[in-house]
């Protein structure tokens, strides 16, 4: 016998039915019977029976604390602050929302990936035994991976939406990808693919959504190894469709640039800021009119550190009707900012001339990589004779013109005509760079580490989970110049090592907690625990 809910299109209801299975023998088949006993609350995700019912349904424990029968003194300092984060962001309601049965295994999996660094879930056993989380019970290695299975795409896809209804509509929305490498041969998405850690392993890629001026994620998707950035972005528009975001801007990399993808989002009306290569024809072109004057003083930020210049300039927009194939052609407005920072002009030439030292060495030595065939053509003379044997003649045109562009750079955007703030928002972006090094480190996600696809899903989900607190306590500590004293670890060690006690009869008690802890929860935004 098993619940089913089922939602009412014309009125938004979801009933609740009881399912139960028999064997029919005329039909020699099996068959289910449903009676309804209730309504789904939308906001506790109880049932609320019928009245004809109400004797059926077990009862539900009356709210508020369960006296203990036993005396328990385990670590609360640091679950605490998670509790309350998860309050306050709506994580734990959005979890048991979406998921009714498991929502507090997975927070507290969750809590323990957080707390304990890159320790393997093989340890939470002994985790748990000292200290209170959401399940308060052990969750051994064969039920974890049973957890993970249970975690299906629906009801993923379910708190993704109510993450995001959570989201300011006012900031950008900072969108990129990473690579995961794994071992497993069995997994359908590792593919051989352009690895951004330098690992030699196949692997899978993650693309994931932050909120810009909030720093936390609310939307990641897991992609085969093979497919490159560029090739991501109608997917992502579909899943923002289906997220119900209003209003969307995005913030990307070049890697995510194509005439294409600036045309989808031309289409969809939503406002967008990403980098390009200076190498493109129009933005050479506009290049090449300021590349003498945009490097004067009055086109110099001492706050930013670089020069600039803007300019406002027209985007031949094309669309194909999809039910008439009809090709549409207009002009959109792009404003087109350009920078130049000397730094970075600086560190380009060294990095192209140890290029060139190498491209040296491999001629003259005679060991030459066959991948870098164009590069010894593009940029040497090269001449062999039995006498001087093998001599090199730069060819200098090619070199000034590959150096020509050195520390500049450009970003486009339909919403900013500010380069500055332009500049100050696509800077923000390097938060999502930070995302996935504390998912891979932190999170212990360098390598899967998993052999099935329902695991890895399962585990992926759980591990986004704690990014979410991790990026929260990381912009809180940032905000409050926490770092200057703490390291992450260091922080959450001083409150971890706070305690609860319970006693039959006996409201619990928190143990002694020092004038420095009480400041550091308030730093966090939250109110310390009462010590009684």
């Amino acid at each position: 016998m098993s619940l089913v809910h089922m939602k009412n299109k014309k009125n938004g209801v979801t009933y609740v039915y009881e399912s139960a299975g028999h064997w029919d023998k005329d039909k020699q088949q099996s068959r289910s019977e449903r009676v309804c006993i209730g309504k789904l609350d939308p906001v506790t995700g109880e049932v609320i029976p019928n009245k004809s019912t109400m004797g059926i349904l077990p009862r539900t424990a009356p709210r508020g604390p369960v006296p203990t029968t036993e005396c328990d003194r385990r670590f609360y300092g640091a679950t605490y602050l998670f509790d309350a984060i998860g309050a306050k962001l709506g994580i734990a309601a959005d979890l048991k929302k979406s998921f009714p049965e498991i929502h507090r295994q997975i927070l507290s999996i969750a809590y323990y990936l957080i707390l304990e660094d890159r320790n393997p879930l093989s340890r939470f056993p002994r985790w748990a035994r000292n200290h209170y989380h959401p399940y308060g019970e052990n969750i051994p290695s064969q039920r974890s991976s049973e957890l993970f299975g249970m975690i299906d795409e629906n009801a993923k896809q379910n708190f993704f939406a109510l993450q995001a209804g959570r989201r300011l509509e006012t900031e950008f929305l900072a969108y990129d990808t990473t690579s995961v490498s794994s071992y497993s041969k069995l997994l359908n998405q590792v593919r051989d693919g352009l690895n951004k850690d330098h690992d030699p392993l196949a692997q899978i890629n993650l693309a994931l959504l932050f909120g810009e001026t909030s720093q936390l994620p609310f939307y990641y998707r897991k992609l085969p190894g093979n497919i490159p950035d560029v090739k991501t972005i109608q997917n992502l528009l579909a899943d923002i469709d289906f997220l119900k975001l209003d209003k969307v801007k995005l913030v990307m990399d070049r890697g995510f640039y194509s005439e294409a993808n600036i045309n989808a989002l031309y289409h969809k009306h939503y406002k967008f800021l990403i980098s390009v290569k200076t190498s493109l024809k129009f933005v050479k072109k506009s290049l090449d009119e300021v590349r003498s004057t945009m490097v004067l003083r009055p086109h110099y930020s001492s706050r930013c550190g670089i020069y600039y210049e803007s300019m406002l300039l027209d985007w031949q927009y094309c669309e194909t009707k999809k039910r008439s194939s009809e090709i549409v052609k207009d002009t959109r407005r792009v404003y087109l900012h350009l920078y130049f920072n000397d730094q970075k002009a600086t560190d380009d030439k060294i990095a192209f001339n140890k290029l060139l030292d190498g491209l040296e060495e491999e001629l003259t030595s005679g060991k030459r990589n066959p991948d870098h065939e164009k590069l010894y053509l593009k940029y040497y003379e090269v001449n062999a004779t039995p006498v001087r044997g093998i001599t090199l003649v730069p060819i200098q045109e090619a070199i000034a013109a590959a150096e020509k562009d050195y520390g500049f750079f450009a970003l486009i955007s339909n919403g900013i005509k500010d380069p500055l703030e332009a500049l100050e928002v696509y800077r923000s972006k390097d938060l999502i760079e930070k995302a996935f090094g504390n998912l891979k480190e932190r999170l212990n996600m360098r390598r899967t580490s998993v052999w099935s696809e329902e695991n890895l899903e399962g585990k992926l989900f759980v591990q986004f989970v704690a990014l979410i607190y991790l990026s929260y306590i990381k912009k809180a500590m940032s905000d409050n110049n926490l770092f200057k004293d703490y390291t992450m670890q260091e922080m959450l060690d001083d409150l971890d090592v706070i305690e609860r006690f319970e006693q039959p009869g006996r409201k619990h008690r928190i143990g002694e907690m020092t004038r420095k802890q009480g400041d550091l929860y308030r730093y966090l935004g939250v109110e310390p625990p009462t010590l009684v």
